[in-house]
């Protein structure tokens, strides 16, 4: 007896990507529509199911599309916010297919969640109604308009915890430090470049905020003096640089939450003595939870992979082993929201 296409297509799958989804495909596939093979086999599926939407502002706006999404979201499937940008003619705005890069990452993360046995890789939405703030990236400390005291990180772990924090239903703002890196489908992205600039920013963002993240890289000295013209090399030996501290961002948060039950998060990238220093800082620091990591050739910074350790204020210790970091953006959302109140 020959199989039927639909079923074995939805029986077989480990993953369903479609790309783009449509708003008339989100209506039927929330309906349960059945008419063609596409829809037929949505329904047979088991696997966790990934839309990538894509239309004009104004029909990804609707109250229609918006039901329609909500109800696939309650169902366990990812939808993506689409991204912002040019649409077609002149049109412009929230509903540009997201960067290919973003659906493969998300795709990544839910066959992750999969083949460790979670939910079938459906993410839960435990972060539905609310704000988070995520930093990202590195600061950058100009010395002249050429140069600028900075540092190695990419920006890759913040933004893995951006996509994170929408497929599990929170509205998400990011303050980016110098990333290179596609926007997160469906964030409001913040970009700047120093650690003051970066400080407004988060402040700013973490006003409405019910957690804050702190991943970006921020530099804890700046020059004294920049100079306005490019540092002219001669004959003699270069000037002593001046420095001065930055603002401590994390701490400051922490101690100072504009919001009652707001979880604060931060990262300690250590090269040595990693819990150890660890424990000093999030003692210092005053935040919910730290997330230690060991940085240094080949670790952490611009890679693929990460390990880390979750020291808790509350003494609980967390070891996540070397894995994508969407797998451990994974584990601090579910950290963070444990400890958000109900």
């Amino acid at each position: 007896m020959h199989e039927v296409p639909h079923v074995r297509l939805g029986q077989s799958a480990d993953l369903v990507v479609v790309a783009p989804a449509t708003a008339d495909l989100l209506a039927r596939a929330a309906t349960g529509r059945a008419d063609d093979l596409l829809t037929a086999t949505l329904l047979t599926a088991r696997c966790p199911v990934l839309y990538a939407p894509a239309m004009h502002t104004e029909m990804w706006e609707h109250p229609a599309t918006q039901a329609n999404v909500a109800t696939l979201r309650s169902r366990g499937a990812v939808v993506l916010d689409p991204a912002v940008g040019r649409l077609t003619g002149a049109d412009s705005g929230p509903g540009r297919l997201p960067e290919p890069a973003e659906i493969f990452a998300a795709a990544r993360a839910l066959l992750d969640r999969a083949s460790r046995g979670l939910d079938r890789g459906a993410l839960p939405l435990d972060l539905a109604g609310r704000h988070v703030v995520v930093s990202a990236g590195g600061t950058r400390e100009p010395l002249d308009p050429v140069r600028f005291l900075g540092n190695r990180s990419t920006g890759r772990q913040g933004y893995a915890l951006a996509r994170a924090a929408i497929a599990r239903g929170a509205e998400v703002t990011v303050v980016a430090a110098n990333v290179a890196l596609p926007d997160p489908a469906g964030a409001k992205v913040v970009h700047v470049g120093t650690a003051a600039q970066l400080r407004d920013a988060v402040r700013e963002a973490a006003a409405t905020a019910d957690a804050v993240v702190m991943v970006a890289a921020v530099a804890d000295f700046r020059p004294a003096t920049t100079s306005a013209t490019k540092i002219k090399k001669t004959d003699a030996e270069p000037a002593p640089i001046a420095l001065v501290r930055n603002p401590d961002i994390l701490s400051e948060i922490a101690h100072d939450r504009p919001r009652p039950g707001q979880v604060v998060v931060g990262f300690a990238a250590e090269t040595d003595d990693v819990l150890a220093n660890g424990r000093k800082k999030l003692a210092a620091k005053g935040a919910d939870l730290l997330v230690v990591n060991e940085v240094g050739e080949g670790r952490a910074f611009g890679t693929a992979d990460n390990a880390a350790t979750l020291l808790g204020a509350d003494g609980s210790v967390s070891d996540v082993p070397m894995g994508s970091k969407d797998r451990l953006a994974d584990a601090i959302w579910d950290a963070v929201a444990a400890r958000l109140p109900r």
